[in-house]
């Protein structure tokens, strides 16, 4: 099984140029709190509720602040086609949670989450990476 078969596809994107007080309002009605960053189709990051408040309200930004201020830059991202096992490996490997999905010209397809993962693969597989991604102190 590849990662573009269990994939949220239909996923909000957040622009580099946006305000983060618009993205968070988006995050709030569709209670999620990660989306990816794309430029026209291409992955230029991402932006976390934690980030806004992280790098954003706690330094004194306001909402019109753009999220290319808060977000992350440089963000692991995977193939859409590649295996389930191996993406589990790398999110507990790197404690990610989620990851965008590319397709093979590198244009933001989709997005992955542990969630996404664990109703639709082997139990012990996704017991194993959220085991390693919650491990305290291991980077």
């Amino acid at each position: 099984m590849k990662v573009r078969d269990v994939m949220s596809k239909d996923v909000q994107v957040a622009r580099p140029d946006d305000h983060v007080q618009e993205v968070a309002m988006r995050m709030q009605s569709g209670d999620f709190g990660f989306m990816p960053v794309a430029d026209g189709d291409r992955l230029v990051g991402t932006v976390t509720d934690r980030d806004i408040v992280v790098r954003g309200v706690a330094r004194g930004l306001d909402g019109s602040t753009r999220v290319a201020e808060v977000m992350t830059h440089d963000v692991k991202s995977v193939r859409d086609d590649a295996d389930l096992k191996s993406v589990l490996d790398t999110m507990g490997g790197r404690q990610i949670r989620r990851l965008p999905v590319v397709d093979k010209n590198e244009r933001l397809v989709g997005v992955v989450s542990l969630g996404d993962l664990s109703t639709r693969v082997k139990e012990k597989y996704a017991g194993e990476a959220l085991e390693d991604i919650s491990r305290v102190g291991k980077v």
